[in-house]
């Protein structure tokens, strides 16, 4: 069953970056370095980008963090990384947006968080301060509502409001109709100060999976502003992993989301480019976008008791995302190839042979031979100890010669 068509939005542009519309859904991550440390920023964002995320956020909460923002921005252009940086200010980002000129320069978006901005006032002169920066440099704004640190007037007022109805909702469903009120009225309000339409993108992200959906359902039917997807934490390992497919999958499905990021929490010195894959997988396996060519192999049973198609299968996988980068300038569509990495007859040749190009390893008590399938015909048989490498050369050739076609077309032309 295909998605859902994709819902109607605004278009705006993030440094060069289409967001909404019927551009592609944009894969976005966050660095979790301490900002002001611009060496390691500017590292960590280039293995964000070099991963495949298309916008980059860093956090702004300091005056050393606003001072480093433009320096992080020049070293990454002068090394030929083009990602959009986006500033994620909370608390003081009316303070450091007008102190800081260079750094709203530098910027290409910035994410305010209406929760965070007015703390104990009752005007929203703060807010309307960001707003005027944004203006002032021609910049879009992400306004991102959390439910941890939603408006609290606006939310006693509507639980005021709900309990004098005769049958008055439960808390939490007034909590989600809140949370959607304060992006819609902080969008409201950002272009009564004279934002226009197409500099604003809204979020509104909680950590419940059913609540994530229902929120953006409500959201998406009240609004045509572009909307990031992504659960506010989404957690370790695992658990987090399938909490962002869960969430963001129904929504995507039903057309809902123009960028999305899966928050994970990662391990300490973990790779942080994992949130960046797992939405393209995310993406991927949804048939909505091509990212990187899919390795399909087999779980396993007792016709595999050798662990080698499962170290193949990781191998060639790996070797494929860090061929990406190359392949992705020099082979137009190769992210859509498939290869498939079998581990015995039984699925094996029909794996194989459905695949671009696929290869049959022999499980436990069969003949020690590897048949290659290309294009879904028997193409040669491997044997011995350099399986590995023979394949991946053999599939090399394949993307050389399959999707090198248009570029030696368009030379000789």
């Amino acid at each position: 069953m295909a998605a859902s068509p994709r819902r109607k939005s605004a278009v705006v542009n993030v440094g060069g970056v289409k967001v909404g519309g019927s551009n592609p859904i944009v894969v976005q991550s966050m660095t979790n370095t301490d900002t002001a440390d611009s060496a390691a920023t500017v590292n960590q964002v280039m293995q964000l980008a070099r991963a495949g995320s298309e916008l980059v956020r860093v956090t702004v909460n300091t005056e050393e963090a606003a001072q480093a923002v433009p320096k992080i921005v020049d070293t990454l252009r002068n090394f030929g990384v083009n990602v959009p940086i986006i500033g994620d200010f909370h608390y003081n980002g009316h303070i450091l947006l007008k102190k800081y000129p260079e750094c709203a320069r530098a910027l290409a978006k910035y994410r305010i968080n209406p929760g965070n901005v007015n703390i104990g006032r009752k005007q929203d002169d703060n807010f309307r301060v960001m707003i005027e920066a944004a203006i002032e440099y021609d910049r879009p704004v992400r306004i991102g509502v959390n439910w941890g640190s939603l408006d609290s007037v606006l939310l006693t007022q509507m639980m005021d409001e709900n309990s004098r109805q005769p049958e008055p909702l439960d808390a939490m469903e007034v909590t989600r109709r809140a949370i959607v009120e304060s992006a819609i009225r902080s969008a409201e309000n950002a272009k009564r100060y004279g934002l226009a339409h197409d500099k604003i993108i809204l979020s509104a992200k909680v950590s419940n999976v059913q609540d994530l959906i229902d929120v953006y359902q409500m959201m998406s039917a009240r609004c045509d502003y572009p909307l990031h997807l992504g659960l506010t934490e989404a957690g370790l390992g695992s658990k987090g992993i399938v909490a962002t497919t869960a969430a963001l999958s129904v929504l995507l499905q039903q057309g809902i989301g123009d960028t999305i990021r899966s928050s994970l929490t990662p391990l300490p010195n973990g790779d942080r480019t994992e949130e960046v894959i797992v939405c393209q997988q995310i993406l991927q396996a949804l048939n909505l976008r091509s990212f990187t060519p899919q390795v399909a192999a087999c779980p396993g049973c007792g016709r595999t008791t050798s662990t080698f198609f499962q170290d193949m299968a990781d191998q060639i996988q790996t070797y494929l995302r860090e061929q990406m980068p190359v392949w992705r300038e020099k082979y137009a569509g190769v992210e859509e190839m498939k290869v498939a990495v079998m581990g015995c007859v039984v699925n094996g040749p029909g794996e194989s042979k459905h695949a671009n190009i696929g290869i049959s390893l022999p499980g436990t008590f069969e003949k020690p031979v590897a048949p290659v399938y290309v294009d879904g015909k028997l193409s040669t048989t491997l044997r011995g100890d350099h399986i590995v490498a023979e394949f991946r050369e053999i599939l090399d050739n394949y993307v050389a010669q399959r999707y090198g076609v248009t570029e030696a077309v368009e030379t000789v032309a």
